[in-house]
């Protein structure tokens, strides 16, 4: 259930991402795609910092942020 859980964090992380990203996109499927490989990024870039979120909330702040700084990367190097 763990996995659903992380899976759909994910999923809403893209979605947020790509609105704060605005400009060319990936489209929905491909921002919900980088929203779940960006909550990865971000739960371990955070945890290299020290920093963990514990509940649904704190979960989804982590993995947003991921998944804007993976659009970032990907975006400047487009």
């Amino acid at each position: 259930m763990y996995l659903v859980w992380q899976i759909l964090i994910g999923i809403l992380a893209g979605w947020l991402a790509g609105k704060i990203m605005r400009g060319r996109g990936f489209g929905l499927l491909g921002d919900l795609i980088v929203g779940v490989v960006g909550s990865l990024l971000g739960g371990l870039v955070f945890g290299l910092l020290g920093l963990y979120a514990y509940g649904v909330i704190g979960s989804i702040v982590i993995a947003t942020a991921g998944a804007v700084l993976l659009l970032y990367l990907i975006r400047l190097i487009r």
